[in-house]
């Protein structure tokens, strides 16, 4: 097995997103995963105080950022890798599913710049590996949320994007396009069958009724235990009932559309028009439609 990576989460409130920076202390290498690009909607501002906090903690500990890891192309938050590769010289990863999710999306978004597979550095197959020094990452696509969704196995940790959530807060929706709740299922019993004191680390905590603070790394044997969805053994007919008729009652996120077009281009934004400006279109559905 890989040797233990040196973690650090960073929680945006704004978005209730994680980011983790994912080290080998001793050789000073690292990668970043899932970097947020801070963003308002009310205004069309963009900044990066979020990803310049992962860089200010990466300098002080001089360690050196190689990769900018994407669990895939969230609908929440706008991704800061571009961003980070200007400033580092990382490369930018995701799982190959991306292809099918730029198809999906490419008629809609092309005014905003074309969307394709050379907007990332790599697209990884399951099971691929990646060395980051003395750690090993290893691959796992867990499809279902999206066609694009893979969980990093590093060590003792696996950073499972939106596939989990806290054992009191359940699962991720799967009514996005090429979303699938069976697919899911089968994904998440892929980490499951992880050994029970493997730790977790989720990419969202929306801090579940009941609970006072925050959380974001559980293990596997709490999930098999303690999920609200799929703990204690349910099936899978049982499951992808439950999540279809959930997903049913879902509002969209309030960031799909300005997150998609620039997510699924490793997080640029989109080029100026020629007027200098740069605009996040929002497609519109009239009554006649």
């Amino acid at each position: 097995m890989s040797a233990s990576p040196q973690i650090q989460a960073f929680f945006d409130e704004a978005t209730n997103s994680i980011s983790y920076l994912v080290a080998d202390p001793e050789a000073k290498a690292a990668a970043v995963i899932d970097a947020v690009l801070d963003f308002d909607p009310a205004s069309g501002k963009v900044w990066t105080e979020s990803a310049d906090e992962i860089l200010a903690v990466a300098n002080e500990r001089g360690l050196r950022i190689e990769w900018l890891l994407e669990t895939h192309a969230h609908a929440d938050h706008l991704s800061a890798s571009a961003w980070l590769k200007e400033r580092t010289g990382a490369k930018i990863g995701i799982g190959a599913g991306i292809e099918e999710v730029q198809r999906t999306f490419r008629a809609v978004f092309e005014p905003c710049g074309a969307a394709d597979a050379d907007c990332f550095d790599r697209l990884f197959a399951d099971g691929e590996k990646i060395e980051l020094a003395s750690l090993s990452i290893e691959v796992i696509a867990t499809p279902g949320h999206t066609p694009a969704c893979v969980s990093y196995r590093i060590g003792d940790a696996v950073f499972v994007g939106d596939t989990l959530f806290m054992p009191d807060y359940g699962t991720a929706r799967c009514d996005f396009p090429g979303g699938d709740a069976r697919q899911l299922y089968r994904s998440i019993q892929r980490i499951l069958a992880l050994p029970r004191e493997t730790r977790l680390f989720m990419c969202h905590d929306y801090k579940a009724p009941g609970r006072d603070r925050f959380a974001w790394e559980t293990t596997v044997g709490k999930q098999l235990d303690h999920n609200v969805h799929i703990g204690g053994g349910v099936d899978e007919e049982d499951y992808v009932t439950m999540r279809e008729t959930r997903d049913r009652t879902l509002c969209a996120p309030k960031l799909l559309y300005p997150a998609m077009q620039v997510n699924i281009r490793g997080g640029r934004l989109p080029p100026p028009e020629p007027s200098g400006r740069r605009y996040l279109k929002i497609p519109i559905s009239s009554p006649a439609d």
